[in-house]
């Protein structure tokens, strides 16, 4: 490989590796997200299982490694380090590895999934007080914005042990169709109406959930497809400097 071809490969690399170092802090603050944010239907799933705090914890991992293997990725390419690149190559390697088992695993168990998250919903719902600020408060705030009622349908909540044990006609206040008449509207709580005929959405959250999902899909997609595109990328590039730097010289390390 020529003079300028190795050049022209070795900043290639460098920019790959900073594109590499930006998704790496990427999902680690997405990471930081899942564990911190408590106003989204992630932190109602967060609340009842410890599946979402070992995923959070994860994606944490894999973004302070994909942030260290994107900086050491830069020093072998402007220094052309064997050692580093060929580890960069390797690391690389075993992460595409990964998310590819980790993507056919969620598609194996979309199912399981599914099921899991449904009893963490109606679960709470059962239990829910509109007392709890994290949980609670943010189904509230879902049920809300999305326009929904209930998991699956406003039926859900005749399961729930307050709304079940009352001698008055008690809804989620969330669950509220402003369109309909009633009486003043609150964002959190139980609420009651004078007739069985309560004021509520129909629709239940799930539906809403998976048409978030099919609207986002191509984004999703697109991400992981960029950043498989990205690894590639890098592996490919490496592999070529690597292969065209004769012997490793430590001399070109910087020293601090």
């Amino acid at each position: 490989m020529g003079k300028g071809c190795i050049t022209v490969t070795k900043y290639f690399l460098f920019l790959f590796n900073l594109l590499f170092f930006i998704f790496g802090a990427l999902i680690m603050g997405f990471g930081l997200w899942v564990l911190f944010d408590n106003q989204s239907f992630i932190a109602v799933l967060q609340e009842s299982s410890d599946t979402v705090k070992v995923a959070s914890y994860i994606l944490i991992g894999v973004g302070s490694l994909s942030m260290a293997m994107g900086f050491f990725g830069c020093i072998g390419a402007i220094y052309e380090i064997r050692c580093l690149l060929g580890l960069y190559f390797t690391c690389l390697l075993l992460i595409l590895i990964a998310q590819v088992a980790a993507g056919v695993l969620i598609y194996f168990q979309r199912d399981r999934l599914k099921y899991e998250m449904s009893n963490i919903i109606k679960g709470m719902l059962v239990n829910y007080t509109g007392q709890n600020r994290t949980t609670e408060h943010t189904w509230d705030y879902i049920q809300k914005t999305m326009k929904c009622c209930g998991w699956t349908g406003p039926g859900n909540w005749s399961d729930n042990l307050l709304i079940k044990n009352s001698s008055q006609n008690l809804y989620p206040c969330s669950c509220r169709n402003e369109s309909l008449p009633g009486v003043d509207i609150k964002d959190v709580g139980l609420c009651e109406h004078l007739s069985a005929d309560l004021p509520i959405y129909e629709t239940g959250c799930i539906t809403s959930v998976e048409k978030w999902l099919l609207d986002n899909c191509g984004v999703i997609l697109g991400i992981c497809v960029g950043v498989a595109v990205v690894e590639l990328l890098g592996m490919i590039l490496s592999m070529c400097l690597c292969k065209s730097v004769v012997q490793e010289d430590y001399t070109k390390v910087p020293k601090y």
